[in-house]
């Protein structure tokens, strides 16, 4: 399962990734914003989104205007690990070395010929495992515990 969410500015984008997703055969569940309004605030869906992955241990793709708002909003959670990519590179290493479980977006400057790039090589890239990254992460969860 993948959890969706995006605010006013990543709402047309999401939308196009929810077909995009559909296509690939991915299971997935809009968290909202269920429509577009002007007025809606990112960090509402970006924990919704966040609290389902944590809980679920499954995967979140997030969408804000920047991309950078509702990245920091997921890294509040605790076991979750928001990563913001523009790129497929950024995308692979994102799954690779920090076994990222949030995509997050910038709608103003992703286009979707991009998106659905960036979407499917982070979909389709798993954790290395290695012991490196192993131990980095470790030492984030250590630092969820203590703050």
């Amino acid at each position: 399962m993948i959890y969706l969410g995006a605010d006013h500015a990543g709402f047309n984008l999401k939308e196009q990734i929810k077909e995009y997703l559909q296509e690939l055969g991915y299971e997935y569940k809009d968290l909202g914003a269920k429509e577009l309004n002007p007025k809606d605030d990112y960090p509402d869906f970006a924990l919704l989104v966040a609290k389902k992955v944590a809980e679920t241990n499954e995967k979140g793709i997030l969408i804000c205007g920047t991309g950078i708002g509702v990245c920091v909003t997921a890294n509040k959670v605790d076991g979750v690990r928001a990563a913001l990519c523009d790129s497929q590179r950024d995308a692979r290493l994102s799954r690779e070395h920090d076994n990222a479980n949030v995509l997050c977006l910038d709608a103003n400057e992703t286009k979707m010929a991009d998106a659905k790039k960036i979407v499917r090589a982070w979909l389709e890239t798993e954790f290395t495992g290695e012991e490196r990254h192993k131990r980095r992460l470790d030492k984030i969860k250590d630092i969820e515990k203590t703050n």
